[in-house]
């Protein structure tokens, strides 16, 4: 079971954007793409660390504001030929309303 956090509405994100939410364990980048779909990433490059809240999204990826790596927002990979990937947590969007969950997902778990 996981323990949702209350994130703010769908509006408060940009479409093709992100907000980030501050936690005592890093930050968490909330991504809304232009079809209003919801993605939450660690806010870190697995290549240097860049902010990828900073990125242009295009559809389902972002794209690291630092050396124009790709990364997958459903799961968090690169895109190859580049290889690493972005700790990613589960959300979900309830009436308008933005949950992330509190623990990482299952899955990629390799951290930048």
């Amino acid at each position: 079971m996981n323990d949702w956090l209350h994130i703010g509405t769908l509006n408060d994100i940009p479409a093709q954007g992100a907000r980030v939410l501050e936690t005592v364990f890093g930050d968490i980048a909330i991504f809304r793409t232009q079809a209003d779909e919801v993605f939450a990433l660690r806010d870190r490059c697995p290549h240097k660390g860049g902010p990828l809240s900073q990125g242009i999204v295009h559809g389902r990826r972002v794209a690291c504001p630092l050396h124009n790596w790709i990364i997958d927002l459903d799961s968090g990979e690169a895109v190859a030929p580049d290889a690493g990937c972005a700790q990613r947590f589960a959300v979900k969007v309830e009436r308008g309303e933005v949950y992330v969950a509190a623990a990482v997902a299952a899955g990629c778990s390799k951290a930048a």
